[in-house]
């Protein structure tokens, strides 16, 4: 509405404004012949339409001077449509009002209504842009192409957990090394950090050894895995919460 509105108001500036018939003769002006109209009226109110759309095209809003971009433009039209009125109504003598400035004052109302009522109008407020398609999500266990802070790291020879299965041995069974590591051993002092998806929904218990899970890790969402410690991994989840994951069994390495 607002942009259909403006072109209409620059076309209306080319139009007859005023015109007078005397003597058999007539003569006619358009708004461009008073800059003031043509510049401060019509193209003002364009340029506020300008203002409008870019507002709502941007991600998030601008401020000029601490005052909202779209509610700078809002002025605008607002105040064309204002002075158009009082032009047609204070018509000198003599005068006779042109299409240019009765279909301006038109298309001024219906930029300036059509600016009012977009923050009060639903209809009047989806986006001029389509939203960006999201992302299909990655199968359990496929490499994912970015996301949350994945590094794109190869496994390196050595590190036990999440490590791809070898011919002959089961998906997610670990070495003997780490299945027969004591509980409650001290970090692993060679380990480097990796990421890691589980098979099914397993808790995340707190450091400390309290028998609470402070979180759950879902199929399908990569993790770090920061330490080693033992049979266990201490996994860092997307949100910056660290704990302990005592169940490794069948892990997928990223």
């Amino acid at each position: 509405m607002v942009i259909g509105a403006a072109v209409v108001l620059f076309i209306a500036s080319f139009l007859t404004f005023e015109s007078i018939s005397a003597f058999g003769a007539s003569q006619s002006r358009n708004a461009w012949d008073d800059l003031g109209m043509g510049l401060g009226i019509y193209m003002g109110a364009v340029i506020g339409a300008v203002l409008i759309v870019v507002n709502r095209c941007l991600p998030q809003q601008r401020k000029v001077l601490g005052l909202d971009l779209g509610q700078v433009g809002t002025a605008f039209p607002i105040l064309a449509a204002w002075t158009l009125l009082w032009s047609l109504i204070d018509i000198p003598d003599g005068l006779d009002a042109g299409a240019g400035l009765i279909l301006g004052l038109i298309a001024a109302l219906v930029l300036a209504g059509g600016a009012i009522a977009t923050p009060l109008v639903p209809a009047l407020q989806a986006p001029l842009l389509p939203a960006p398609k999201p992302v299909a999500p990655q199968p359990y266990g496929a490499q994912p192409p970015g996301g949350y802070g994945y590094p794109g790291a190869q496994p390196q020879p050595g590190q036990p957990y999440g490590a791809q299965p070898q011919p002959g041995q089961p998906f997610g069974q670990q070495p003997p090394a780490a299945q027969a590591a004591p509980a409650g051993a001290q970090p692993t002092a060679d380990f480097s950090p990796f990421w890691f998806a589980v098979p099914v929904t397993r808790p995340l218990f707190a450091e400390d050894g309290s028998p609470t899970p402070i979180a759950e890790l879902a199929p399908g969402t990569w993790y770090l895995a920061v330490e080693q410690r033992g049979a266990a991994l201490v996994a860092q989840t997307q949100d910056g919460r660290r704990g302990v994951l005592q169940d490794t069994s069948g892990i997928q390495r990223g």
